[in-house]
């Protein structure tokens, strides 16, 4: 029997209005000290993930196309072309932090694309085309934290991820608000356990747990 996912409580971290506002102050701090920001759940976190999809060779190739769910500064894609990936879309609903993204960017002379989408929007998302590897690091954990009904929010984003794939396509995402099996219950529906990337655990009253998350899917 499937077990309900109880929702979690709405923040401010799960609205625009606060994203724009983080990335207009990183914006500033970039043109005047040259600091990229905040990298989401730490340098740690996106190195596993980068390090998981680079041990992937025999099926993850260099011109693959690969799409960062809320790129944020997109640190996470100027990582991956520096491995040698050369098909590297960052997709953000803030048009800051796609601003931030471009100009990193442009500094390091990479070629990544960058888009202003929201991932609420069927035709914004069925535009882009699918992908090999669709991954996400924080952006469903923001999206969770919505004050406004983010149960609904979850469903579309759950569903549009699913259509951005390509059939033997990967879907990676790391989260610090849901554990592995409440992630496989919110997406058991349209997508199937490939397999865990391992994360630091910790262990507290006799049980073992993980500060995150980082689990890949396949399509059902």
């Amino acid at each position: 029997m499937s077990e309900q996912v109880e929702e979690l409580e709405g923040s401010e971290l799960g609205t625009k209005d606060f994203w724009e506002n983080s990335y207009t102050r990183d914006i500033a701090n970039y043109r005047n000290h040259g600091d990229v920001g905040e990298i989401w759940f730490d340098e740690d976190s996106q190195n596993r993930v980068i390090t998981w999809i680079a041990r992937q060779e025999d099926e993850i190739k260099e011109d693959d196309a690969i799409i960062d769910l809320g790129c944020g500064n997109g640190m996470m894609l100027i990582e991956l072309a520096r491995e040698g990936y050369t098909n590297l879309t960052g997709i953000d609903y803030s048009p800051k932090a796609i601003e931030l993204s471009k100009t990193i960017c442009r500094d390091q002379e990479l070629p990544i694309k960058y888009k202003v989408v929201d991932l609420m929007s069927e035709t914004e998302v069925k535009a882009l085309g699918e992908f090999k590897v669709v991954h996400d690091k924080g952006t469903y954990d923001a999206i969770s934290l919505h004050p406004n009904d983010a149960k609904t929010m979850r469903t579309h984003y759950i569903r549009h991820v699913h259509k951005m794939m390509r059939d033997d396509g990967l879907f990676v995402l790391t989260s610090c608000n849901w554990t592995e099996s409440e992630l496989v219950e919110s997406f058991g529906e349209l997508f199937q356990l490939r397999t865990l990337i391992p994360t630091p655990t910790f262990k507290f009253g006799g049980k073992v747990g993980s500060v995150v998350t980082s689990i890949v899917f396949v399509k059902k």
